[in-house]
């Protein structure tokens, strides 16, 4: 049996199963996806989405966005609010790199200033920012140093001269969500954690010197400070080991707890908790101790990559005007409040590789971003670049608020590897004209364009679904992976 033969097409966008396709389904699933994704949509990712339909609590719809794929218990690309009294909290709706996100950093540079030292600046940042497996960083911690990052996330960066205290205005929740608890972390991820901060990591993780090739939105983009050719910096990571650890450590428990009370499950992965359970309550405050490392440690990177460029030109930060455009999550569970059948309520909103969205006016955005909407950064493969988008008005109503937060794989790593044998990775990189940097070879292959969706594609959807509106295009000069 195949799940596509229960989709239903709602429009040019949306695909549906209803509610009862499948015993057990408490709500509806529902894909943004045009006709043109859908071919690659994989039956694992949608039976994923039917299984997310069934747990305990949940409300309105089981959700994915374009760039879906198959994941650890949720799919890639899944949105689900569960209710805050009543619903459930699962690692798996999250996952194991806890608040991995993206940030963007502009510049006052062109692209013509990096014509003829593209090579040697992103040598330079390579030597600066760690990346690679296990790769330690040169920012030193005790573990006191720690347990305040857990409390304090981005802020902790600012108050040690890592950041600047304006970035904080420009990073979702300003750098820091409120309810991280130490004590509710294993000392193997405080161990993890404690070497690993201003770290890249490895995998999908990147830091990318792009420029600005197409500009949609004018107005907007002269708000934001964007111009055609002008240099942008777009970095991926997220809470490293550490979140990765206590990922580990609450599946775990949750699976103990859940073998003790003989609770079956629809997909052995979708362990939970209820929020307002202990082990819940637990499991939130450890993750939102990992959300707030991650913001740290992208605020770290961010400092030595604006210090490294400042160096390398000679020039003072007025001079480069370089300076934080966003830095957003899209691996993380949030308290948010919507309505639901004309009620407001509280929710715990996951968002497993999708981004938050906020339409313009929504009161959570500040500045700018009031009068703009919220900046969404999508990244794409390493030779097609990227989006930044803003939050649509049909975000809150259609989708918790929510969006795609990249192209989405069609192949998975190893499969990726298996493709690479019959055509010359390499090459094809010299040939486009960008520089790749990586601690390993098998990650470029991993990592091949053709492993991912178009992301023009993915982006077109969630426009004409109203979620998200380009505001410019990115493509890649030099690229790090981790």
């Amino acid at each position: 049996m195949s799940y596509k033969e229960f989709l239903k097409r709602v429009d040019e966008n949306r695909v549906i199963i209803p509610k009862g396709s499948f015993e057990g389904m408490r709500v509806d699933c529902e894909i943004f996806i045009n006709r043109e994704i859908e071919k690659s949509l994989e039956d694992d990712s949608i039976k994923q989405l039917v299984n997310v339909s069934k747990l305990p609590g949940i409300v309105k719809k089981s959700l994915a966005m374009p760039d879906i794929h198959s994941g650890y218990g949720f799919p890639i690309g899944g949105v689900a609010a569960f209710d805050l009294k009543t619903g459930i909290i699962s690692p798996g709706g999250v996952g194991y790199d806890i608040n991995c996100g993206v940030r963007c950093i502009i510049t006052g540079l062109k692209r013509y200033d990096l014509k003829n030292c593209i090579k040697e600046l992103l040598t330079k940042i390579f030597l600066e920012v760690p990346s690679g497996i296990g790769s330690v960083g040169s920012v030193k911690l005790k573990k006191n140093d720690l347990k305040r990052i857990v409390l304090k996330g981005a802020f902790w960066a600012v108050e040690n001269g890592f950041g600047d205290e304006k970035d904080l205005e420009s990073i979702e929740s300003n750098g820091c969500l409120e309810g991280g608890e130490f004590d509710c972390i294993s000392e193997d991820a405080i161990e993890r954690g404690i070497s690993q901060q201003g770290t890249l990591g490895s995998g999908n993780h990147f830091l990318e010197i792009d420029y600005v090739s197409k500009i949609y939105d004018l107005d907007i983009a002269n708000k934001f400070g964007l111009f055609e050719n002008q240099i942008v910096v777009m970095l991926h990571t997220g809470s490293r080991g550490f979140g990765h650890q206590i990922c580990s450590d609450y599946v775990s428990s949750f699976s103990k707890d859940l073998r003790k009370k003989d609770i079956s499950l629809p997909d052995k992965q979708l362990v939970y908790s209820y929020f307002n359970s202990d082990s819940g309550r637990s499991y939130y405050k450890a993750m939102v101790g990992a959300a707030n490392y991650a913001f740290c440690n992208r605020e770290i990177i961010g400092y030595m990559v604006k210090k490294t460029i400042l160096k390398f030109f000679g020039k003072s930060e007025s001079d480069l005007k370089i300076e934080l455009l966003y830095d957003i999550s899209h691996n993380i569970a949030k308290i948010e409040e919507y309505e639901i059948d004309g009620v407001k309520r509280k929710l715990i909103v996951h968002r497993k590789g999708a981004t938050r969205a906020f339409p313009k006016g929504h009161p959570e955005l500040k500045g700018i971003f009031k009068e703009t909407g919220q900046p969404v950064l999508i990244p794409g493969d390493m030779l097609s670049g990227g989006y930044i988008l803003v939050g649509g008005e049909k975000s809150v109503e259609e989708s918790f608020s929510s969006t795609c937060h990249g192209a989405g794989r069609t192949l998975s790593r190893k499969e990726a590897i298996r493709f690479s044998k019959r055509t010359d990775v390499f090459e094809k990189i010299n040939e486009s004209g960008v520089f790749v940097l990586s601690q390993s070879n098998r990650t470029i292959v991993e990592e091949i364009p053709q492993a991912y969706k178009n992301v023009d594609d993915v982006v077109k959807t969630v426009q004409d679904a109203k979620l998200s509106f380009p505001v410019a295009k990115l493509l890649p000069v030099g690229v790090i992976k981790g």
